[in-house]
């Protein structure tokens, strides 16, 4: 029976009139849900019948559906995120499969959601206004029979009496039979920023059944086996007034009791204690899950004095709906969990768009996203996401060119943080994620969609380069070197405090960073223009992409040798390609020393990380790339395997060897080394239509498969050792030849089909 979502469809005109539901709202106080109802009739043969019937909706703030008392649609936190100002989705649903013959009725809940509830790092609310408000159009067969208008009726008397999309939500299922109807107040807030929609819905996805466990300090607390982003549903047996809390988080403390210490947003808190539900039951059997909340969470603890004998608790899983695209399995069980840990921190932060985390923030990072793309497109289908995230970029964007450091913008407005904007790296985002889609999708439109904004930023970076600090003065090349301007720099590295890694960001500017960043952005815009056709633009690039190179080796380099003590200055350089043939080797081979002398553990950071086990791999350093991978001390990848996480950490040791906990346990950056199981020790590598499979296997896993269902069909590429000899099994799908590249030099073209070697 159809009640799916038609994305790419608006009404060929609006009937429907804004309808704001509540009485004069101060803004003071959190309000109960708003419910709105209006009785219809329309003309069919019999129930389903009714031929092209479409419901058109939008609103302030979140919506819930339901028609003939069946729900609309699956999307769940409807409709969306982004900046409403400029752009607010509007979903069309096909409802034939809802309506019958004569009366119906519609009902529609309004949440807080984005628009007015607690959003981004500094947990702002009211963002956007104070009012929420519902637009809504039923059409059968291009004929409007139901409109939002004043003939609506609303209520505040209903269940859900406060809902925050981080804070939680408060539901009384007493008040189920909804009382003291009023009337609506029509609005005047225009069609002018409403658009299709043309992402996917967030939906209700995986189940984890919760388990029941007694901790230290003799509370009652539910352990659902696995981090993720969504809600709890329970079911329980109760007398009406019962009520239930369930307060959620990541982890059990070091003494193994609930915490929530690790994401408490301090000041943000002021509205209550964060990721909250709280039921009061009603008479029998209770069954509930927010409506207008999700959580970022593996734990959750129960406070109640009801009977939890018979008591189911459920965690649902809450993403915007991809298809798992990519799988990998190894002779190495951690590692395998390490590619699950990254496969869900993924799901967890792709909520309709890609952020940093699903507790404290869950904010757009542009920096996040830039070095996750390569990655992301493997794991899932993931291109409508990124695709609306980089609308959303373009919005933010602001007349200089600079593109800010989260999109939508959810900030404060302030001096501070007006003036932490436009990071090197983080702003390069703009250009690096949309080129990571054209590399997996062949799709040159996501460039002409984006192209305005990468000449954008490059031409903000190239004023900000003109300026120079005093001290890179001798540089015949200074004013293409970024050393000027706000940037996090090499952010996050294990042994450097943050704190004191920005400050010298501040007084001595981050030049090694930035004009790398600078490079990297010049050179695939040269690319990408040419491409395009955009022939004039391609020569500029080219050549100050090759000026940036030149300002970069001056000040970062002694004639191509670099001779720092960090990792990731080694790192950079050869994967952008700022030291050339015998440079780049020599770069590599003084990285493999200082990873050999560090005891083979990383000290790189947020950027270049995701680089740094392909680097030297691609450079004949293969074993030290594997024992990297295999690290299981902190800083390392299995560090936090071992520590039982079913997620990726934000920081390497975000559970300390004394069980203490810190920062979010649910961040997908560092899982980006799960693109080099794909690209590096499987070897699949797509440049746009062009494939090569180029494995780097080693005998510490044993075995290693790794399948992507591309764009281009379904590639595969594994390899496993048997008595000492490493064999290959590789399969090209139709239409597109593979350049296969051993590790003794072999080279092959193979045709679709499945191939031995």
């Amino acid at each position: 029976m159809k009640n799916t979502m038609i994305r790419n469809r608006l009404p060929r005109e609006w009937f429907a009139e804004w309808i704001d539901p509540e009485p004069a709202y101060d803004g003071k106080e959190r309000r109960p849900a708003s419910v709105l109802r209006r009785r219809f009739s329309v003309d069919v043969p019999s129930a389903g019948d009714a031929a092209d019937a479409v419901l058109y909706i939008t609103c302030h703030g979140l919506y819930e559906a339901v028609i003939n008392g069946r729900r609309v649609g699956e999307f769940v936190l409807a409709p969306g995120t982004g900046d409403y100002h400029k752009r607010l989705t509007v979903q069309a649903y096909d409802v034939s499969g809802l309506l019958v013959p004569g009366e119906n009725e519609i009902t529609v809940t309004l949440g807080d959601g984005w628009y007015r509830g607690s959003v981004g790092i500094d947990g702002l609310t009211d963002y956007y206004g104070t009012d929420l408000a519902l637009l809504c159009q039923l059409e059968i067969s291009g004929n409007a029979v139901l409109i939002s208008d004043a003939d609506w009726e609303a209520s505040q008397n209903g269940p859900v009496r406060t809902n925050d999309l981080q804070q939680g939500e408060v539901y009384d299922a007493r008040m189920e039979n909804v009382t003291d109807w009023h009337g609506v107040t029509v609005r005047d807030y225009g069609y002018g920023n409403l658009q299709q929609t043309e992402s996917v819905p967030v939906i209700e996805q995986e189940c984890f059944e919760g388990k029941i466990l007694r901790t230290p300090d003799g509370s009652t607390v539910i352990d659902f086996g696995q981090n993720l982003a969504g809600y709890t549903e329970l079911r329980v047996n109760a007398k009406a007034g019962q009520k239930i809390t369930l307060r959620h988080g990541e982890t059990l403390d070091e003494n193994g009791n609930f915490t929530q210490k690790n994401f408490d947003p301090g000041d943000r808190n002021a509205n209550g204690i964060p990721q909250k539900t709280e039921y009061i039951c009603k008479d029998g059997l209770n069954v509930y899950k927010p409506h207008f909340a999700i959580y970022g969470f593996r734990y959750a603890k129960v406070e109640t004095d009801i009977d939890l004998s018979d008591a189911r608790f459920t965690a649902i899983a809450v993403y915007s709906e991809m298809r798992q695209t990519g799988t990998f399995e190894c002779g190495n069980n951690d590692v395998n969990r390490l590619f699950m840990n990254s496969l869900w921190s993924m799901r967890s932060n792709f909520c309709d768009i890609p952020t940093d985390c699903p507790t404290r923030e869950r904010a757009g990072w542009t920096g996040d996203a830039g070095v996750f793309a390569p990655t992301a497109v493997y794991l899932a289908d993931c291109l409508p996401v990124f695709r609306k995230w980089l609308d959303e970029c373009r919005m933010a964007q602001r007349d200089d060119g600079l593109v800010q450091n989260i999109a939508p913008v959810n900030n404060s407005g302030s001096m501070i943080s007006n003036l932490l904007q436009g990071s090197a790296g983080w702003g390069d985002a703009c250009i690096l994620v949309p080129w990571a889609l054209y590399e997996a999708y062949g799709d040159r439109t996501i460039l002409e969609e984006n192209y305005d904004m990468m000449k954008g930023w490059l031409a903000f970076t190239e004023k900000r380069a003109k300026k120079t600090r005093l001290q890179n003065l001798m540089n015949p090349y200074k004013k293409y070197l970024v050393d000027e301007g706000f940037h996090f720099g090499e952010w996050c590295q294990p042994d450097i405090d943050n704190g004191a890694a920005m400050k010298k960001v501040m007084m001595t500017g981050a030049p090694e960073a930035a004009t790398a960043y600078f490079y990297r952005s010049a050179s695939l815009m040269a690319r990408i223009a040419e491409m395009l056709g955009y022939d004039v633009d391609a020569k500029r690039y080219e050549e100050l992409a090759q000026n940036v190179k030149k300002a970069y080796r001056y000040t970062c380099t002694k004639d191509g040798r670099i001779t720092s003590d960090r990792q990731c200055e080694y790192v950079r350089p050869i994967a952008f390609g700022l030291v050339d043939g015998d440079e780049a080797q020599t770069a590599a081979d003084d990285l493999d020393r200082l990873v050999r002398e560090n005891g083979y553990h990383l000290n790189t950071g947020f950027l270049s990380t995701p680089d740094l086990c392909g680097v030297l791999a691609d450079h004949g350093h293969t074993d030290t790339a594997y024992r990297l991978l295999l690290q299981e001390d902190c800083p390392g990848w299995l560090y936090a395997v071992k520590k039982g996480a079913t997620t990726i950490w934000e920081t390497w040791d975000g559970v300390r060897q004394d069980g203490t906990v810190h920062d979010s346990l649910n961040h997908y950056s560092y899982g980006a080394v799960t693109g080099w199981l794909f690209s590096g020790v499987c070897g699949i590598r797509m440049d746009a239509g062009k494939l090569t499979i180029a494995p780097h296997p080693h005998p510490s896993l044993g075995y290693a498969k790794a399948a992507w269902d591309s764009p281009y069909g379904r590639i595969e590429s594994a390899w496993h050792y048997e008595d000492g000899t490493c064999h290959y099994s590789f399969t090209v799908p139709e239409g597109i030849t593979a350049r296969t590249i051993l590790p003794d030099g072999r080279e092959e073209l193979l045709t679709a089909g499945e191939h031995q070697l």
